[in-house]
């Protein structure tokens, strides 16, 4: 690592514990919080502050790197250097950016040229953002990997994989990381993982959010340059980075696609604020050491980038909610484009199929002794499937209290009505949806989820709540209120209430509503004998029918499977 210059701090020992267990061990998180708090105390430019609290009861921890030191939030929120977020620990057995984050930031502290050359940046670390999981230490949890000696849990203190709550923010870990994020706002985010799956040469792979999504100038901006020149700075360090193996239980030599980052995902939310997104996933059956050391040079190449393009990244940032909104339509579902690929060149190993020595079937293994260099098919285009219309704005009924404090949490803007207002809205009714069988991440997530639409003028009471989207946070708006974009709230079940019918009607009561309510309404009347004449099933479902009577009629309640989420135009 980088040499110190400092003498005059020399007497203070900020060798990390994985230096001195020559790259077998990472430190408990008690001792992490105490080596940033030593290392605050002795420089000037190092800070560190405390957001919130975790599920585990301990507050989440950042520590901030600036040249002229930073005494206060607010001078983060309003400077105009460039910004970097480093996220440690999100899975804490995957520790590599932990112990690449404390070398890192020390290294920089204590070489005059390294705080010249990042005189224009602040650096922002989440130390250990899954503080539960980290508390929650053992040496078995992580069957496959290959060192430290002992490491953290990937559940958190409540067992959720904190990897999957950036949108439905089930945790207080997540809460408190929205409001460390919205502080920084950063230009570039990174997560630091350890990733397992198919075998190869590579220590280190990256997950840069996908462009398609992100979209636009920052889109082309992350795919033409961003990625190509860090991946040309590691290999001018003799490292070599491979975009993640997105392969499981098979080899990667028959090509692979890019691996989608929703908004459930670090990369996918930051990316919903504009941020330049990158998940870096090292390879956990190689040397803990190996891994942490070429985390820390992948960090250092971010840096370097981020620096030399500062003016550009801020630039695109500033303009993209425009460029979303010029657009006047929003992509909300995507899939891998199969008849597009790049050639990939690829280091592997052969793999094949042999006798399992431990069950009576087969098993795959990768012979480390016939190692490949070729080119593979790498699918990282991603076509549009779904797109809806943008809003002027949405109005979300107050009671809803759940999404309200999560629009608040992430900096959304919104007024109230200040008395009962008359609009005419388009209002969205759910017209068809699947759910999981098993719980996930405390759910039961929807999918393939559609809508009917209809135009409705309907009176909104005081207090509901108008959300321009005209505003910073419009993709987050656009991927949460749109019922059939993938990690909407509906799809997350914070509307289930929708779904159950509160009211009926007794079959042998309505007959004869239902004989009145056809004679006063011939329009129905001819709909209703339409359908008995051209659909067969409804015709030999008595009871289908009387439904569908109750549904057209004045009786059927209006809040049965219509989104409390209404559109302006």
């Amino acid at each position: 690592m980088i040499s110190c210059n400092n003498a005059s701090k020399e007497n203070i020992d900020f060798t990390t514990l994985f230096e001195k267990s020559k790259g077998t061990e990472t430190p408990e998180y008690k001792d992490v919080i105490a080596y940033y708090t030593k290392l605050s105390e002795t420089y000037s430019q190092i800070s560190l502050f405390s957001f919130g609290q975790t599920d585990a009861g301990e507050p989440l921890h950042l520590v901030v790197y600036n040249r002229e030191g930073i005494f206060n939030v607010d001078e983060i929120k309003n400077a105009t250097k460039n910004r970097i977020l480093i996220n440690n620990g999100i899975h804490p057995g995957e520790s590599d950016g932990i112990d690449a984050s404390m070398m890192l930031l020390r290294d920089i502290v204590q070489n005059d040229s390294l705080q010249e050359k990042y005189k224009n940046s602040i650096i922002c670390v989440i130390p250990v953002y899954n503080v539960g999981g980290s508390l929650n230490r053992n040496s078995h949890s992580r069957a496959n990997q290959n060192g430290p000696i002992e490491y953290g849990f990937r559940g958190n203190a409540r067992n959720f994989d904190l990897n999957r709550d950036f949108i439905k923010q089930d945790t207080k870990n997540a809460a408190a990381f929205a409001e460390i994020f919205h502080t920084v706002n950063p230009d570039v985010f990174v997560d630091n993982h350890a990733s397992n799956g198919a075998d190869y040469q590579y220590a280190i792979t990256h997950l840069f959010t996908q462009h398609n999504k992100l979209g636009g100038n920052l889109g082309r901006f992350l795919k033409k340059e961003m990625q190509p020149k860090i991946e040309k700075s590691l290999e001018n360090k003799g490292v070599f980075i491979t975009p993640y193996v997105n392969v499981w239980g098979t080899t990667p030599e028959a090509g692979f696609s890019q691996f989608f980052d929703s908004p459930r995902y670090s990369t996918g939310y930051t990316t919903l604020f504009h941020t330049l997104g990158l998940m870096v996933e090292t390879h956990m059956l190689k040397p803990y050491k190996i891994r942490v050391e070429q985390t820390y040079e992948l960090l250092f190449s971010v840096f370097d980038f981020a620096e030399k393009n500062s003016v550009t990244i801020k630039d695109l940032r500033s303009k993209a909610t425009q460029e979303i909104l010029a657009k006047k339509t929003y992509p909300i579902q995507f899939k891998v484009d199969k008849e597009k690929y790049r050639d990939l060149y690829f280091r592997g190993y052969e793999g094949k199929l042999i006798d399992s020595k431990v069950t009576k079937g087969k098993r795959l293994f990768y012979d480390k002794n016939k190692p490949f260099e070729k080119v593979i098919k790498y699918y990282d285009e991603f076509a549009v499937t779904k797109e809806i219309t943008i809003p002027k704005a949405y109005i979300l009924q107050q009671g809803w209290h759940d999404i309200i404090s999560r629009l608040v949490t992430n900096n959304i803007e919104f007024t109230r009505f200040k008395k009962d207002t008359t609009i005419a809205v388009e209002v969205n009714h759910i017209k068809d949806f699947e759910t999981t069988k098993m719980p996930f991440e405390g759910h039961y997530l929807h999918s393939n989820t559609t809508i009917e639409k209809s135009s409705e003028k309907i009176t909104f009471k005081k207090g509901d709540i108008y959300i321009d989207t005209n505003q910073n946070g419009i993709r987050y708006l656009l991927e949460t209120l749109e019922a059939e974009a993938t990690d909407s709230f509906f799809n997350w079940n914070f509307f289930d209430t929708v779904l159950q019918s509160k009211e009926g009607y007794s079959a042998y009561v309505f007959e004869d509503i239902a004989e009145k309510f056809l004679a006063e309404n011939p329009q129905i009347k001819n709909e209703y004998e339409a359908k008995l004449n051209s659909d067969k099933e409804f015709t030999e479902n008595a009871n289908t029918q009387l439904d569908w009577i109750y549904e057209k009629s004045p009786h059927n309640e209006k809040e049965y499977l219509r989104l409390p989420v209404f559109k302006v135009f």
